[in-house]
């Protein structure tokens, strides 16, 4: 039998009273493997006023003992990186390493959270004018909402309350009800490490439930990570009611190659960044920009990929899983069929895949398209499954045209051996992370992530078109030469430009 799923409210792990439940299934089988409640009113409002009385006491606690929690927490996520991620792979379908990946970059943002105290220093100036000095201060805000997508179950909140509530906050997780183990997860252990009643409180549902944590009252700020329409429902209801809000959404990633670069390593990357988590990723490559001759490199990549094969989380041969429902696979089943239909030259087609023994698995093998136009469903549609579309220029200028038309900005690369085509691409480029021959450039938490024009939405959103004139967006720069043939005109380190 399937487990209800508890809520932790005021510092207990609760048994909802909700009679409407979602099931948690298991993307190979289609098991029912948990229930999640979709929380009552009366749960919400607990919660909420739990967390805004917590912060009446949190806000006085030392900087530097948050910081200690914060230690604690990160030991335990690391005691525990193993069975994290088993629960993670059960409830998502990733591969066992991709699971714990995903599980070990959150730790990376919780051992962050752990260096607080130096982030939240203030700035002082003596003598502004003749005898008067200024401080500023730096003050949490009070009770924080995070809202997680199913992608990154434990990377993605872990971005989110570990920061907030180190800061001084509190904060309420309302987890994708998808896969909401993890998070679950996440909360006991957080509790385990010394996390004050209250501090922290999980709810579980669906839209209802976000929207009426998006107009509470108490509600301060609110941090989504999703789908574009649902990060613009998220942005303008909790904008209108006065709430700080910032919205991750939807991208539509590309790889610009130049001929220069080395064959054998861009195919093997772009395989990777296609195809990997079954291309259920924000930072996904899903469109790969062949400029000049690198064309002739397609045929070959569709054989390389032609060898990936999905499978089971406990298959350690299995290059990625299964998509996570079955409506997220008709979905891109119907952009393959509308990419046939509307002309693309399909080289490799998934749309048929089987695992043995897994017969009711969300599948979908790798698919590679040629011969796509910027007009196709299929380059404009954010496809969220393993597909990758080629489309060809004959200049680095031409990719640099068509990257920056797209309405995305999240993530972009560009793989070449040039320094100069390296400098003026990330120069040139408007996309929020950039990577030079590196194929997903997330940047580690102590540099910024976001993306650009309908891949966020937060204050450069607020005041309309004029806010561009006043806002400095900032875009974070990943850069790696290939060492069998290192340059000596181009930067190899990290840099954020702002």
């Amino acid at each position: 039998m399937p487990r209800n799923l508890p809520q932790l409210i005021d510092g207990q792990w609760r048994e909802s009273q909700a009679t409407d439940l979602i099931e948690v299934t298991d993307p190979a089988t289609q098991e029912v493997i948990a229930l999640a409640p979709k929380a009552t009113a009366e749960e919400i409002e607990a919660a909420v006023s739990s967390a805004q009385q917590a912060f009446l006491a949190w806000r006085e606690v030392p900087v530097s003992e948050r910081a200690r929690l914060m230690l604690r927490y990160q030991h335990l996520l690391k005691e525990h990186h193993d069975e994290l991620a088993e629960t993670l792979a059960a409830e998502t379908g990733k591969t066992f390493a991709d699971a714990k990946g995903d599980v070990w970059r959150g730790i990376e943002v919780a051992e962050h959270a752990a260096n607080i105290a130096s982030l939240m220093m203030g700035e002082t100036v003596e003598n502004v004018a003749r005898e008067i000095d200024t401080a500023s201060w730096i003050q949490p805000l009070g009770v924080c909402v995070g809202i997680t997508p199913f992608n990154f179950p434990a990377m993605i909140p872990l971005w989110m309350f570990p920061l907030a509530i180190a800061c001084g906050n509190t904060f309420i997780l309302k987890p994708s009800e998808q896969d909401p183990l993890t998070p679950n997860r996440l909360a006991e252990l957080f509790i385990e490490a010394g996390a004050p009643a209250g501090v922290l409180q999980v709810l579980h549902g669906g839209r209802e439930q976000v929207d009426a944590l998006l107009v509470h009252p108490a509600v301060r700020a609110v941090s989504f990570v999703g789908s574009v329409t649902v990060g613009q429902h998220v942005y303008r209801t909790g904008t209108q009611h006065l709430k700080r809000v910032q919205a991750f959404a939807g991208a539509k990633n590309h790889m610009v190659i130049m001929p220069d670069a080395p064959k054998d390593q861009v195919i093997s990357n772009l395989i990777g960044a296609s195809c990997g988590a079954a291309g259920q990723r924000c930072m996904a490559i899903s469109v790969a920009v062949f400029v000049g001759e690198s064309k002739h490199w397609i045929d070959e990549l569709a054989t390389q990929m032609a060898a990936l094969r999905p499978g089971h989380w406990q298959d350690n041969g299995a290059a990625y899983g299964p998509l996570i429902s079955p409506q997220a696979r008709q979905r891109v089943l119907r952009l393959i069929e509308q990419g046939k239909a509307e002309g693309a030259d399909c080289l490799l087609d998934g749309s048929q895949c089987t695992v043995e023994g897994y017969p009711k698995g969300n599948w979908v093998g790798p698919t590679l398209f040629r011969g796509v136009t910027m007009k196709m469903g299929l380059y404009r549609e954010e496809i969220f499954g393993p597909v990758l579309v080629c489309m060809e220029v004959d200049s680095l200028e031409a990719a640099i045209e068509l990257v920056n038309a797209s309405p995305y900005g999240n993530g972009t690369s560009l793989f070449t051996r040039s320094g100069g085509a390296a400098r003026h691409f990330q120069h040139a480029i408007e996309v929020g992370q950039v990577g030079i021959n590196v194929p997903i450039p997330v940047p580690l938490p102590f540099f910024s992530f976001t993306g650009w024009k309908g891949s966020f939405y937060g204050d450069l959103h607020a005041y309309g078109k004029q806010a561009v004139r006043f806002y400095t967006e900032t875009k974070t720069v990943t850069s790696r030469w290939f060492d069998d043939e290192p340059l000596g005109d181009g930067p190899n380190m990290t840099i954020s430009l702002k």
